[in-house]
């Protein structure tokens, strides 16, 4: 240290136990501020610039960013916002790499024959992968000129949410339901459930919320198991069909009913339950499962 207290750039790289080459790029980034120059121009650096420096060292083994530890020190941003948004984004990154590891997993452990389907299929999708396309899938599937809120909630229920550390199982059935929901729909091959009979009393808007309660109603059954039957979640089914038509129900009106969920039935759907079931957390009924629990529940009742 010269006698005016200040150390030269080799003095100060000494004392922090870097090299002159790192103090002089913090020094040009702005990171690591001069005190003065020598009348040679060499740059000179105050006792507070060693605390400075090793700050910045800690904070690059954490492998902040030189522009989020410029932000830090600038009191731009604070420390906690910086640590937050790279935990964000190195939970992302760890997410991607999980679905990587699994996919390369599903390739690996499979046959021959498999191997190029499964290629196929974990090749359309991202790592972690977008589930925009299932959304617009329901966005197509379900009526027209429903209420934002509805539409809302069955998005959140129907469009399940990619596992964070997934098996080569969930892979490929992800992997599976996307590929399902971007396939050419056939020509006049229209999933939207039609108002039926042309019933101009039909309420969409209606059903869908009877459903909802009728689907909450039967959840506790589905997570134990237990198997479909009559009650309180059942006639809360068969009351949002009812009112939806604006009739009343009756043993007619449960009989006609079963007919036409029977006749409702869609492969594509019951493949997109399946697998949907695949990708839930355990013990967690889809709404699939609950359509189908309380459908069987009101065939057992409609059979005498």
């Amino acid at each position: 240290m010269s006698a005016d207290g200040l150390w030269s750039i080799g003095e100060l790289a000494e004392h922090a136990g870097v090299t002159v080459k790192t103090v002089r790029f913090y020094s040009d980034r702005g990171l690591l501020p001069e005190a003065a120059r020598s009348a040679g121009g060499h740059r000179r650096y105050g006792p507070e610039a060693i605390d400075r420096l090793r700050l910045i060292r800690s904070l690059r083994t954490l492998d902040l960013p030189v522009g989020d530890i410029d932000r830090v020190l600038g009191e731009e941003d604070t420390l906690d916002d910086v640590i937050a948004g790279q935990l964000r984004q190195l939970g992302s990154q760890l997410a991607a790499l999980r679905w990587r590891q699994a996919a390369l997993r599903l390739v690996r452990d499979c046959t021959a024959e498999e191997r190029a389907d499964r290629l196929r299929l974990v090749g359309a999708i991202t790592a972690p992968p977008d589930t925009t396309a299932l959304a617009r899938f329901w966005r197509r599937v379900l009526p027209l000129r429903l209420p934002a809120r509805q539409v809302s909630w069955i998005l959140d229920a129907a469009v399940p949410q990619p596992p964070a550390d997934p098996t080569p199982a969930q892979v490929l059935a992800f992997a599976r339901l996307h590929a399902l929901v971007t396939m050419p729909c056939p020509p006049g091959d229209d999933w939207r459930p039609p108002p039926p009979e042309r019933d101009t009393e039909y309420r969409a808007t209606v059903l869908y919320d009877g459903l909802g309660e009728a689907y909450e109603l039967a959840a506790p059954a589905l997570t134990t198991g237990r198997a479909p039957h009559e009650g309180e979640a059942l006639d809360c089914f068969v009351s949002a069909y009812a009112h939806a038509h604006g009739v009343r129900d009756t043993p007619e009106f449960r009989r006609t009913l079963r007919s036409r969920l029977d006749a409702a039935a869609h492969p594509v759907m019951d493949h997109y339950w399946q697998l949907a079931g695949d990708l839930a957390e355990p013990h967690t009924p889809t709404l699939g499962a609950a359509q189908e629990w309380l459908h069987t529940a009101l065939t057992a009742q409609t059979a005498s």
